[in-house]
């Protein structure tokens, strides 16, 4: 069966009314009579690239008995587990978290009647636009002991498919070995928008998918190799590419309790670098501005002159791994080389670059102020990269906040080698804000907040008091993007630092 239904969005504290239209379609040829008894189950995807996580709660009027079971929110591409439930009919929601630790007041989205049949998972997709969401359920068939036994003495593995793009004219989704190439594919399905496929069992191995648009031979995409081991069974979803490589497609693989995203094997990366890099007096030919190079050092860099505290653009390139170096401009003095740059397929990063200075402890008795003076007898300089990756959610609702903490611990000076992060609303104190975060030295920490207005406090530590390094405010609407909070040392600021906010991406 499965069930079509666009809702609008209210408050769970309003009293529930139906507000799905119901269209039966047999899916699998597997109907449920009234009188199942025995147990069901339920999963839900989430598929709704605007949507932050989403709860799926479960009712159940019975005489004077009320029972109400609310799971753990489901984010964007991710699954549940297969939740049990007795045979019945049940009222369920599919809500987001509009206060923060507070689950009985969700923002709901839709809501109808689910009729859990016995030995049948309800597989609830809620898709599109999460203000007026598409929401389908897919009754498939529980196998029993006997099939699972003879998957296992004939090691085969059960598939489905699932297209959840919105190609107008459908795709076709063929499979090869995995020492295949598409010249040797086989057609598994011919699927449109919103249809699952019925199960096939294929032998356990390695295999490659591909996708081409209704009756091409144009490949628009290619799986990497896949292993099927087991006599399991799984949901292969195609959905659209929210990643920033050219295929418009990827490939989710569903099992019982969790999802695997495969983008297309010749997905192309995107990155960003950041110079964060203070001037220094053992750095001499380093004035605020650097050329950066991958893969050797020549006469085009990549990203030229960048300066001190700037971000590049983003920068597409084939995913893979590559060596990155840093230069002057001017006399090309190379201040950073060979560092490792992994790209992987249909990811986007952000490269910070930062100058630690460290004591020198040459005799290792521990001492680095041996005459006693109260200043540090030698200190040497490293330049370091951070490899980060942006957030690409595209939650309207919320968004991520990265912090990255640049502030090198002195140990003389005794500078913090951790800070706490508050945001603190418009009703709250430090003391009693609800979201905050402790960031390390060159290590990143994130919180998802909900849209409002924000005071961000950085605060430190020394001794027994708490020093605020900086303040800033913050203010998410549904246009908002997911930022970095990027903490640095700065001695034109009244506390000798600062907190920079800037988009986790910039565009390409």
């Amino acid at each position: 069966m499965k069930i079509n239904a666009h809702n609008c969005q209210r408050k769970k504290r309003v009293p529930a009314f139906l507000l799905a239209m119901v269209m039966p379609l047999s899916l699998f040829g597997c109907g449920s009579s009234d009188d199942d008894s025995g147990t069901g189950y339920i999963q839900l995807y989430n598929l709704s690239s605007n949507a932050p996580g989403i709860y799926l709660t479960v009712d159940k009027y019975d005489d004077d008995d009320f029972d109400e079971n609310t799971h753990s929110e489901i984010t964007f591409t991710q699954v549940s587990s297969r939740l049990t439930y007795d045979t019945d009919t049940y009222d369920i929601e599919l809500a987001w978290q509009n206060e923060y630790n507070n689950q009985s007041d969700l923002e709901i989205v839709y809501e109808n009647q689910l009729k859990v049949a016995s030995d049948t998972v309800e597989f609830v997709v809620i898709a599109e636009d999460i203000k007026a969401p598409n929401v389908l359920v897919y009754d498939i068939p529980v196998r029993d002991d006997d099939e699972v036994d003879d998957d296992n003495d004939d090691e085969v593995f059960n598939i489905r498919v699932l297209n959840m793009h919105t190609l107008s004219e459908g795709v076709d989704f063929y499979y090869s070995e995995a020492d295949e190439t598409f010249n040797e594919a086989v057609l598994l399905n011919q699927t449109t928008y919103t249809t699952m496929a019925d199960n096939q069992k294929l032998n356990q191995d390695d295999y490659i998918f591909y996708l081409t648009s209704a009756g091409s031979d144009e490949v628009l995409y290619t799986s990497q190799d896949i292993s099927f081991p087991y006599a399991s069974e799984y949901i292969l979803v195609i959905r659209e590419n929210q990643g920033v490589g050219t295929s418009p497609f990827v490939i989710d693989k569903i099992s019982t309790s969790a999802t695997v995203e495969y983008p297309d094997t010749n997905a192309e990366a995107s990155y960003q670098v950041y110079n964060g890099i203070v001037e220094h007096e053992l750095l001499p030919e380093y004035e605020q501005t650097v050329d950066f190079h991958i893969n050797g050092i020549d006469d085009t860099p990549e990203v030229s002159s960048l300066g001190f505290r700037e971000f590049s653009q983003s920068i597409v390139t084939d995913s893979g791994d590559y060596s990155m170096s840093l230069v002057t401009p001017q006399e090309q003095s190379i201040i950073l080389n060979n560092h490792l740059l992994a790209l992987n397929e249909n990811t986007d990063k952000t490269i910070f670059f930062y100058l630690l200075e460290e004591a020198v402890d040459e005799d290792g008795d521990g001492d680095i102020d041996e005459d006693g003076d109260g200043h540090i007898d030698e200190t040497e300089i490293t330049i370091n990269s951070l490899l980060v990756d942006n957030n690409q959610s595209e939650s309207i609702y919320s968004h991520q906040m990265k912090v990255v903490n640049l502030i090198d611990q002195d140990e003389i000076i005794d500078d913090f080698s951790s800070v706490k992060v508050y945001f603190v609303r418009s009703d709250e104190i430090i003391e009693t804000a609800e979201q905050s975060l402790t960031a390390a030295f060159a290590t990143p920490s994130s919180v998802t907040l909900l849209n409002n207005t924000y005071t961000i406090y950085v605060i430190g530590r020394l001794d027994s008091s708490d020093i605020i390094l900086s303040s800033t405010e913050l203010t998410l609407t549904e246009e908002s993007k997911d930022q970095f909070i990027i903490l640095e040392k700065d001695s034109d600021s009244d506390t000798g630092y600062r907190a920079t906010l800037s988009p986790q991406s910039s565009e390409l």
